[in-house]
This record gives C-alpha cells, sequence and structure tokens, in this order.
C-alpha cells in the first residue's frame, strides 16, 4: 500500500446487513448504494455471544485487534482501562495525526498526535485536547439522559455550546435542521425523538472541521442514533412479528423511524465522501446488528426503567458514604466510591432493594467501583412499591425511578456490515465472514505500518486473505 494513504473508518453502530440490502433495493439509500458498489464487500461476525454481544466490547475489538478474552474490556467507560494501544495510538506513535470522532470505549495516551473526542457515555476519559470539552460536555448531557425530558443545561452550557459549534464548522444546513426540529417539537409535538439527528449533523460539522484543518492520516467518525432507532421501533418497522402491537398513534408516528434512520446515514455519507475525497480509502463498519427481539413477548414486551436523580437513589438505598454515580447506557451506571472499601457495602444495599419479590437493581463490583442497573423488565403499575428488604422502608418506585418511551424491540446480532473502498474502487464480494480482529491490523498494513505482537488477528491484505474474495 502507498504511505500516503488515508484511512477513514465510518462507524455506523450496529446498522443491519439484511435491512441494508433491503432498504437498498427500494432505492432509498443511493449514497450506500454508490459505496457499495465501489467496495468490497464483507461480512463481519463477532465472535463474542451473549451476554458479552454488546458494542461497547465489539468496537474494542475492531480497535485493537483482541477478542474480549484478550482485552477484558466488558463495560461503557472502561476503555481508558485499556492496557494494549488502540489502532490509533499505533498510528500517532508513528509520528502521523489522527482524528477519533465519537468512537466507543476508546483509550489514548497523553500528548497523542491528533484530536481524540470520546463517546458520550465515557465519564472517565477526557476528550483531548481541551477545546473539545464544550462540545464533548453538552453532547453527554443529552444523549446520556435523552429519556428524561429534564435534561438539566444551565444557560452558561448552551452559550459555551454555541460558541464552540460556531467556531468548529456549525453549519447553515444544520442550523436549518435544528431550528426545524424545535419548531416540529413545539408545533406538532411527539418528535422528541427525532433529536438524535440533529447531533448527528452536529457531529459531522465537527468531524469535517477538523478533519480540514488537521488532515489526519487515519480518521474515525461513530453515530449510534439508527442503534437506537432499531432497538425502540423495531415493534413498528414489523408489528406482525410481535404479540405486543403499538397503537395506531404509535403506529403512525414511529412506523418509519427505522428507515429514517438509514436515510439519515445515507445523507451523511455522501457529505462524509465529499469531505474526505476520492482519494481516501473508506471502510464502513457496524461491528454488529440487530434483529427483532421476541423474547419478553410473552410477558408483555421488555420495558426499562431509568434512575431519576441518583442522589435520591442512593440516599434511600441508605448509601452514605462518599461517592460519585456516572450514568453510561441503557439504565446502566456506576458508582465510584472515594474509599474503595465502601464498595461492597454500596453493592450490598443496591442489592437489597426490592418491587414485591423481585430483584430491582441488579449490581457487580468492577475493581473499586459498583456497576449496577435496574433489572425489572415486566410492565410496573403506578402503584408500584420500591422497599429495602429487610427492613420496613419503602417509597412509590416512580418517585425514583422512570420508565422508558416505548418498549424494546430490537436486539443485537454477531453479523455486521464491512465495506472497504480501496484505492482502486472495484467491486468484489468476500465469501467468508470476517472477524473483527481482523480490521485493526488491515489498517495499519493499510498504513504500511508494523503490526504489534499481541494483534494476531489475519489482515484481509494478505494473500491468503484476497483468495477468499469473488
Amino acid at each position: 500500500m502507498d504511505s500516503s494513504a488515508r484511512v477513514v473508518l465510518i462507524e455506523f453502530n450496529e446498522l443491519s446487513p439484511i435491512l441494508m440490502d433491503r432498504f437498498i433495493s427500494e432505492g432509498h439509500l443511493p449514497n450506500l448504494k454508490r459505496l457499495r458498489d465501489q467496495s468490497e464487500v464483507c461480512l463481519s461476525v463477532a465472535e463474542e455471544r451473549e451476554p458479552n454481544l454488546d458494542p461497547w466490547i465489539q468496537w474494542v475489538n475492531v480497535h485493537t485487534g483482541l477478542s474480549f478474552a484478550e482485552h477484558g474490556i466488558g463495560n461503557l467507560s472502561e476503555g481508558h482501562k485499556l492496557r494494549q494501544k488502540p489502532v490509533w495510538s499505533l498510528i500517532s506513535q508513528a509520528g502521523r495525526p489522527v482524528w477519533v470522532c465519537g468512537s466507543m470505549n476508546v483509550q489514548y495516551d497523553e500528548g497523542v498526535r491528533g484530536y481524540i473526542l470520546p463517546d458520550p457515555w465515557a465519564t472517565d476519559c477526557p476528550p483531548y485536547p481541551a477545546e473539545l470539552n464544550p462540545y464533548f460536555n453538552f453532547i453527554q448531557r443529552n444523549v446520556v439522559d435523552y429519556t428524561n425530558t429534564k435534561v438539566r443545561l444551565t444557560r452558561s452550557d448552551y452559550l459555551n455550546f454555541v460558541r464552540f459549534m460556531l467556531r468548529h464548522g456549525l453549519s447553515l444546513f444544520t442550523i436549518q435542521t435544528t431550528l426545524g426540529q424545535l419548531f416540529s417539537e413545539k408545533r406538532v409535538g411527539g418528535s422528541r425523538w427525532q433529536r438524535a439527528f440533529v447531533m448527528d449533523k452536529m457531529q459531522f460539522d465537527v468531524f469535517r472541521s477538523v478533519y480540514k484543518r488537521l488532515r489526519p492520516v487515519f480518521s474515525t467518525f461513530f453515530l449510534n442514533s439508527t442503534a437506537h432507532m432499531q432497538h425502540a421501533y423495531w415493534r413498528h418497522m414489523q408489528p406482525e412479528l410481535f404479540n405486543v402491537a403499538p397503537s395506531a398513534a404509535e403506529q403512525q408516528q414511529y412506523g418509519s423511524a427505522i428507515l429514517l434512520g438509514y436515510k439519515e446515514m445515507d445523507r451523511l455519507l455522501g457529505r462524509m465522501l465529499q469531505v474526505v475525497g476520492e482519494d481516501a480509502i473508506v471502510i464502513l463498519a457496524t461491528a454488529l446488528s440487530q434483529q427483532p427481539c421476541l423474547l419478553f413477548e410473552e410477558k408483555g414486551g421488555k420495558h426499562s426503567y431509568y434512575v431519576k436523580e441518583y442522589s435520591k437513589l442512593m440516599n434511600f438505598a441508605g448509601v452514605s458514604c462518599p461517592h460519585r454515580t456516572a450514568p453510561v447506557m441503557a439504565g446502566q451506571f456506576w458508582v465510584h466510591p472515594q474509599n474503595p472499601a465502601d464498595a461492597a457495602d454500596i453493592q450490598a444495599k443496591l442489592g437489597a432493594l426490592r418491587v414485591g419479590d423481585m430483584l430491582a437493581v441488579r449490581t457487580r463490583r468492577e475493581g473499586d467501583s459498583v456497576f449496577a442497573n435496574c433489572c425489572i423488565f415486566r410492565e410496573l403499575g403506578e402503584d408500584a412499591v420500591l422497599h429495602i428488604e429487610g427492613t420496613d422502608r419503602s417509597i412509590p418506585f416512580f418517585d425514583l425511578f422512570y420508565s422508558a418511551d416505548v418498549v424494546k424491540s430490537g436486539m443485537h446480532h454477531p453479523d455486521g456490515i464491512l465495506w472497504i473502498r480501496h484505492a482502486h474502487k472495484r467491486h468484489s464480494i468476500r465469501q467468508e465472514k470476517v472477524p473483527l480482529t481482523s480490521i485493526a491490523p488491515t489498517i495499519l498494513d493499510m498504513l504500511t505500518l508494523p503490526r504489534p505482537e499481541y494483534m494476531k488477528g489475519p489482515s484481509l491484505l494478505q494473500p491468503s486473505a484476497k483468495a477468499a474474495m469473488a
């Protein structure tokens, strides 16, 4: 490969190969079709299975060339604990600039040559350089609390964010889209769920601004909005598969939500290809995909409950030691005690919470911290009561928790999309599935950089791998 090559890794989390083919064949996705027709088309496979089939594990596999058994990063906001260097650190170490935009569970070395914007669920990994802080903090508050209509942001937060965006490529198109979204929410109501696509456009503006200035040899661009649409609205896309049918009003509002997500990804991809140019090597990866979630249909579907205010929950549970809480994705949260010796007591007290005879909060120790989430997935009545086992202490459940806006209907699948637009832009189809651990060594080969010894996955540029194409 040419040592002057530039590689762009587009990370559209959990898009489905089946839905992608369907929507392309129906004529909805012209830019994705163009990329596919210019690419080596592969089906990636996540070698992990439940309970380890999660994107915060699989994307670490992609970035390091290591399996979960080798890297051990099993939760969101743990990427900073990674002992081995991800691919961007190796490229930076070779003196080449990198731009990591939103990738999940990142780790980087101080003084990295470039820019690192962690995913919004990263609570212990700040962006680099610090100029990204106003953007990161604003997006984090909106994404982590997206189901909570009472996101607490100050006037100063908004002003700092607007100043940042004006200095980092905010486009007229994004301004118009934002105003249109806010107007729609006020006029029609019920469309708040589409804010995710507005934030995607803001993220693209930031990516484009830094990319043009830095001209990185390697860059990533991660989006999760359509993965969320699949988790939330698969029931509305294919109601015939589910026992619990959406109402007519829900069907009208959300029936095309997933298709809209794919269309938004298609439009952003078209803009991305213009920014990176015809000479860039473009890799589209999804790490895994989704399928209909039918496991809870006999119980009324999978309901989810999230903490309203962590301080109130901890106070009710009797946790009085100094600690810090950090919410992540899907109602999960970390509790970091100031004194590591208090972790066992925190775990015991959260583990004593019950609704009837049901465990309310599942916990596990992770080093000196506790990782937790509400583990009730059935529908609860408005009169549900949370109590502490072995005591007479109780409180209305919905004083401390709120219900997610929809019943989950999409679940993870190990197959994923992997398209590689090489410099020659010749279309080909690889017959064998590609393990995620092959992506990082392939990127290093594309940039003519040596692989570290721990990165043992086969590169797709090796002669034996090329022979697998048809």
